[in-house]
């Protein structure tokens, strides 16, 4: 069985193997022993409610319980920009015109921005390859809107999510070539890496503050504003069916598209509810029921404990129904919790009405 769980310190060396599949483009999650340490306590202090709201980074491994192995890792943050800069460009436009000339024009631009400071960010999303099947994103993914429907309070108004940028075949960023690197005069993964360890005063220091315009961009560049990485395709589907969408923003290296979205207005806030585990005579049967047989029902939930420094999510085919739900003995014991308590449930999938 797959569980999502808070992570905890036993999980550093794991944590450092996923990180080493990544690749470049994810500033969050680098394969540096010391900065995984540093955040990983930071975590641990995090679910643990022994710092402040704003400084929080809650991150969640995906766990096979059969094997121990860590599958994957997601994260949120509490809020970014509020100890170190956070840059984006916004896409905006401006007009030029001349009524004694007849000429109107439109021209898109990229406006240096830290117009999302303080906003909660989805992150450090990564499935290793090996658990690339079935429903195993999802529940990765869609684990943290539960973890946000449980505790709205400790979020902001707006949630965001910085998708990685397209990148060719070889690693290298078009948009990064046509522009940044006219500015930085170092390797994409240079500026990358530099990122990720928060040394950021570099990007005030040597980009221009006055608008560009996107048409001087060599066409490659422009081509990829706003493209996800082929990777990060599925990764973007799921965050807009769970409410997040683009407005304008990208990343400044590579134009990755930031999606956002407010709190309030998440599918979890909207359709989750609260359940009490049922004491039921057909749970026995349930029992018999495995992992790979709730993948194929036609409707699996995701059931969340409603424990914030144990936090816990499985994919079932068990469902709410009057207030209650039948779980597995497995599956309570996954949860860590058992007949009497309350669990949070979501449907996996987005329904649509027909």
């Amino acid at each position: 069985m797959l569980v999502v769980r808070a992570i905890n310190a036993a999980d550093l060396g794991a944590l450092y193997d996923l990180a080493s599949q990544v690749g470049t483009g994810m500033t969050t999650l680098k394969p540096d022993m010391k900065m995984l340490g540093a955040r990983l306590e930071i975590a641990c202090a995090s679910f643990d409610e022994t710092i402040a709201l704003a400084q929080r980074d809650y991150m969640f491994v995906m766990e096979d319980t059969s094997s121990g192995r860590l599958a994957g890792v997601c994260a949120i943050k509490g809020a970014v920009g509020l100890d170190e800069p956070f840059y984006n460009y916004r896409i905006g436009t401006l007009v030029h015109s001349s009524r004694e000339l007849g000429v109107f024009t439109q021209m898109e631009t990229l406006y240096l921005s830290n117009d999302l400071t303080g906003s909660t960010e989805l992150c450090s999303l990564f499935l290793h390859p090996d658990y690339r099947i079935g429903t195993n994103g999802k529940l990765l993914s869609k684990s943290r809107f539960l973890f946000i429907a449980q505790f709205p309070h400790l979020f902001t108004e707006k949630l965001i999510a910085e998708m990685r940028g397209y990148q060719t075949a070889d690693g290298s960023s078009p948009f990064y070539e046509g522009l940044g690197r006219h500015f930085f005069k170092m390797d994409f993964d240079i500026v990358d890496d530099l990122t990720s360890l928060g040394k950021k005063a570099f990007i005030a220091e040597l980009m221009p503050r006055q608008p560009l315009y996107v048409a001087y961009l060599p066409k490659a560049a422009q081509e990829v504003i706003g493209k996800v990485h082929l990777s990060t395709a599925p990764a973007r589907r799921l965050l807009e069916q769970e409410g997040l969408h683009f407005e304008g923003y990208v990343d400044i290296f590579d134009a990755g598209p930031v999606l956002q979205a407010r709190v309030c207005e998440l599918r979890a806030l909207r359709d989750s509810t609260l359940a009490k585990i049922a004491v039921a005579a057909g749970t026995e049967l349930m029992c018999e029921v495995s992992a790979d047989a709730a993948l194929s029902l036609p409707e699996p939930y995701l059931i969340s404990n409603t424990v914030l420094n144990d936090f816990r999510v499985i994919v079932s085919p068990a469902r709410p129904d009057g207030g209650k739900i039948t779980l597995a003995q497995d599956e309570q014991q996954t949860l860590r919790c058992s007949a009497g308590e309350s669990v949070r449930t979501v449907s996996l999938n987005l329904r649509r009405n027909p």
